[in-house]
């Protein structure tokens, strides 16, 4: 009887109360978009699990009676009818230097076959961006190691600065240039690229490049590839720019190269038409700005408070026959702080890189350039605006006076002196003798057709012969009068062989 009363007295204590588990049901399954019944209390962005197919899904749209999801796997598993669980949880991914040198999907799982991937830390996919007061200016420079960036639309660390222009040009490669520029670099930012909706030969194209050059050792790779579900193409920017917060939370220099963001907007476009949002301008839903501006809004410079790092970000739009006016291409060049153009017909004309003088701009300006740069981009940018408006002009006239043949043939030689390969970056030291010898006059007397070879000699002349000229413009990031009057020696020495050379023909 004690061991009944006894029995009893812990029963009553224990709560009978059954767990309530809230179940939802699959109405409709489209091109990776699913809308599920009875999930009532579930919460924009929240993870599902559809039970039977083992994959999980990410709500994305909450309706009155039913809420709308993508699915984070293969969706031809999934059928009407099937039993869905919320799991509690925002998408996460797995974050930290762990990822540095591997190839992962916008879930974290890796693409490379490397391994597993032990992270010991999960940033959310989705974040605010840094607030006013956490900001300061942006005033330190991110070396692109293209001397026309570098001196005429220079990028600062913390900007965002967007690439743009057609299929044809070569926008992509000049980015990735950007990446290789960066293992010389005294104080080198992590670097993020993400490619959206490209083909998987293209994507090991430029993983290889970046192994080659020994890139992928301060490099993420976060690849959303053609093959891969419409919604990983949606969620692949947001998984990049979790992995560059990261280490700007930490006081470290981030950047991220959204390649591209027109793939991106599609894929947005799909999700939402199916999802049943109503259709603005051009069938993309109303959302379409906020899609980008979220994302792009994490760039930032941190205050010191905050540790002083840095998010970095190029985004890259594709344009239709040159038309920057579009809806995407707008939308974008009004979030960021300045946009690099990369016009096709320049790209024709043998102009590399084929950036737009014109319509490029970077709101940042000369406060993201070292004093060397600062210092000779002043008079580049004069004389080559003045000769680009001589040689439209004279167009339509055959004699000129010898002032304006003299402007004329030294733009000619600046503009010359601008081109340079993709995927060859060069450093400041050697950017600044480049455009310091153009901008000062040393090569007026020159052929055109010689300054690339004059361009290299020079460059081997200093290493042998006043390697400290190099140095201190590497070190002091500036030019000053006794390092400029051993440059011009040496200048005039290497000119010399190649008038020389032009007499004698």
């Amino acid at each position: 009887m004690e061991t009944y009363e006894i029995l009893k007295k812990e029963i009553e204590k224990l709560e009978l109360t059954p767990e309530k588990e809230e179940i939802g049901e699959v109405e409709e399954v489209k091109d990776g978009v699913v809308r599920i019944s009875g999930l009532s209390k579930v919460g924009n962005f929240e993870l599902i699990n559809f039970e039977r197919a083992g994959i999980e899904g990410l709500v994305l749209n909450l309706e009155e009676e039913s809420v709308g999801a993508i699915v984070l796997g293969d969706f031809s598993k999934i059928k009407e009818g099937d039993i869905v669980k919320r799991k509690g949880k925002i998408l996460s991914v797995g974050v930290g230097e762990s990822l540095l040198g591997r190839v992962i999907d916008p879930l974290g799982n890796p693409l490379d076959g490397k391994g597993e991937i032990k992270a010991k830390e999960f940033y959310p996919l989705e974040r605010i961006g840094p607030g006013v007061v956490e900001r300061e200016p942006v005033n330190f420079p991110l070396q692109t190691g293209i001397k026309l960036i570098d001196a005429l639309v220079p990028i600062g660390r913390g900007q965002r600065e967007l690439f743009l222009g057609d299929r044809t040009t070569e926008k992509s490669d000049y980015a990735l240039t950007v990446i290789l520029n960066q293992k010389n670099e005294p104080k080198r930012p992590i670097c993020i690229y993400v490619p959206i909706g490209k083909k998987e030969s293209e994507i090991a194209k430029k993983i290889e490049i970046l192994e080659k050059a020994g890139a992928m050792e301060y490099t993420i790779i976060v690849a959303a590839s053609a093959s891969l579900p419409i919604s990983f193409w949606y969620l692949a920017p947001y998984a990049g720019c979790a992995q560059a917060e990261y280490f700007m939370k930490r006081g470290k220099d981030a950047l991220i190269i959204y390649d591209d963001l027109t793939q991106h907007a599609y894929a947005w476009r799909q999700i939402a038409l199916i999802l049943r949002r109503p259709p603005g301008r051009e069938a993309y839903p109303g959302d379409v700005f906020y899609l980008h501006s979220r994302l792009l809004e994490r760039a930032a410079k941190l205050n010191k408070e905050k540790g002083g790092g840095s998010l970095t970000a190029i985004p890259i739009i594709e344009t239709q026959a040159g038309d920057i006016t579009g809806y995407i291409p707008t939308n974008v060049i009004s979030i960021c702080d300045g946009q690099i153009y990369f016009d096709s017909s320049l790209y024709l004309k043998g102009q590399k890189p084929e950036v737009n003088i014109g319509l490029s701009v970077s709101r940042v300006g000369s406060a993201a350039q070292t004093k060397a740069m600062k210092g000779i981009s002043a008079t580049l940018k004069l004389e080559l605006a003045q000769f680009l408006e001589l040689e439209r002009f004279l167009e339509f006239i055959e004699e000129v006076d010898p002032e304006t043949r003299k402007r004329l043939e030294r733009g000619k030689r600046i503009r010359e002196i601008l081109k340079q390969e993709k995927l060859s970056p060069l450093s400041l030291e050697k950017e600044v003798v480049s455009i310091y010898a153009a901008v000062e006059g040393f090569l007026d007397k020159l052929k055109i057709e010689d300054i690339k070879n004059f361009e290299m000699d020079l460059d081997e002349t200093i290493a042998n012969k006043k390697p400290e000229i190099f140095s201190s413009i590497r070190e002091k990031r500036d030019l000053d009068l006794s390092t400029k009057l051993e440059l011009d020696k040496l200048i005039q020495e290497v000119a010399k062989k190649y008038e020389t050379a032009g007499d004698k023909k």
